[in-house]
């Protein structure tokens, strides 16, 4: 018997040429809080300039806070919040990549209560407490085409010096008011990052698909995800120009997106997360791809007809296959990808991570976003962790 909630409560702007929307869009406020990170790109190419002067058409001052690192961390919530409280702003725009937007929902939440970010977190040695006012609103405006964030409630952010990187979130709270997912901006990506971007996106759909809590609607946005991704991530790797393959890879990433708001994670985000708790300069969607082959290899005998389903989405002709090799398949082709994109073999060890390390984050990865286990189709003990950990490493 079908059953389920669905609740979607974002606008979605998607398209080419929909940036300049924000000059016309009604806005939540009348002085926006511009979050970026500490690189140069959004300078660089133009972006955050042509935000800031749509901004002023539609009347509304901005500030700008662009100290986010890859891998965002507590000081600099803080800090975007005290700022933006100095300045009177009444809303926060994240522009950029994952790291930007998650940044922004956190710098909402802190920008309108007391305390201290961590205290409001759930895992690891955050104090859990319930937020009581309401966050700024938040308009996301995505770059990139890896987290689905636009499309979600959920922020990633890391404890400085204590090896702690735990996701955070309040649904409908801080969930964007409205986003703006213009594949136009993404062109400018290098071609590794669009390949571990877009493999970050996949794994938020594969997840979200194998998960206790796939359901009829996000199943439908998941399948749809694999496939576009497993179609067009290669061409845009190899030719970051290719519009259409940036629109293919852009619109998974959103969908993925909704996959994380309507079903949700299991525990391979919580294993990558330890890794880059430890390493911050380890890419979240490069640690994704160390570990993914072990990771869905452990899964695929769990839950046959799920895996089955995303290969026949990524466009294998399983039937063709004998039953008992349908969901390996996903596997193969997992793999065949990483191989188009140029981006299979990567090496832990290049990171500095020692496989005496393995015991370690294999602790880390439930202490900290424990939470995500409940997700998995099975139970997965931390002697399990440190087997996917191992087979992965190199």
């Amino acid at each position: 018997m079908i059953n389920f909630d669905f609740f979607m409560p974002i606008r979605i702007l998607f398209g080419p040429g929909k940036l300049d929307r924000l000059a016309t869009e009604t806005l939540p406020g009348k002085k926006a809080l511009v979050v970026v990170s500490a690189g140069q790109s959004m300078k660089k190419y133009g972006y955050l300039d042509r935000v800031v002067s749509l901004l002023k058409q539609n009347n509304v001052q901005s500030v700008v806070f662009d100290k986010i690192l890859p891998n965002p961390v507590l000081s600099h919530v803080t800090e975007g919040a005290a700022l933006a409280k100095k300045e009177g702003c009444d809303f926060i725009i994240g522009l950029g990549g994952g790291s930007s937007i998650d940044s922004a929902k956190s710098i909402a939440v802190m920008a309108a209560n007391p305390g201290n970010y961590w205290d409001y977190i759930g895992g690891g040695s955050g104090g859990g407490k319930p937020v009581k006012n309401k966050p700024l609103p938040v308009i996301a405006i995505t770059t990139t085409a890896g987290t689905g964030t636009e499309a979600d409630p959920w922020t990633v952010i890391s404890k400085d010096g204590a090896n702690e990187k735990i996701g955070f979130g309040l649904i409908p709270e801080t969930m964007p008011v409205f986003s703006i997912v213009d594949p136009e901006l993404m062109v400018s990506v290098p071609p590794k990052l669009t390949a571990y971007q877009g493999f970050d996106a996949l794994f938020h759909s594969t997840e979200g698909y194998f998960s206790k809590g796939a359901n009829t609607m996000s199943d439908i946005f998941a399948l749809k995800s694999i496939s576009l991704i497993f179609k067009s991530l290669a061409k845009a790797v190899h030719n970051g120009n290719d519009l259409e393959a940036r629109a293919d890879v852009a619109l998974a990433n959103t969908l993925s997106g909704i996959v994380e708001s309507t079903s949700g994670f299991t525990s391979e985000h919580s294993m990558e997360h330890a890794l880059s708790a430890f390493h911050p300069d380890l890419p979240h969607g490069a640690g994704l791809i160390m570990i993914c082959e072990a990771y869905h290899s452990y899964f695929a005998s769990k839950v046959p007809e799920r895996f089955t389903d995303m290969a026949r989405a990524a466009g294998v002709d399983v039937d063709a296959l004998p039953p008992e090799e349908r969901p390996l398949a996903f596997v193969d082709a997992l793999v065949a990808l990483q191989k188009d994109c140029g981006v299979y073999g990567l090496c832990m060890s290049e990171y500095g991570i020692q496989k005496t390390d393995l015991p370690h984050l294999a602790k880390n990865a439930r202490e900290t976003m424990g939470g995500l286990y409940e997700g998995d189709p099975c139970a997965l003990s931390d002697e399990d962790v440190q087997a996917i950990y191992e087979r992965s490493y190199l």
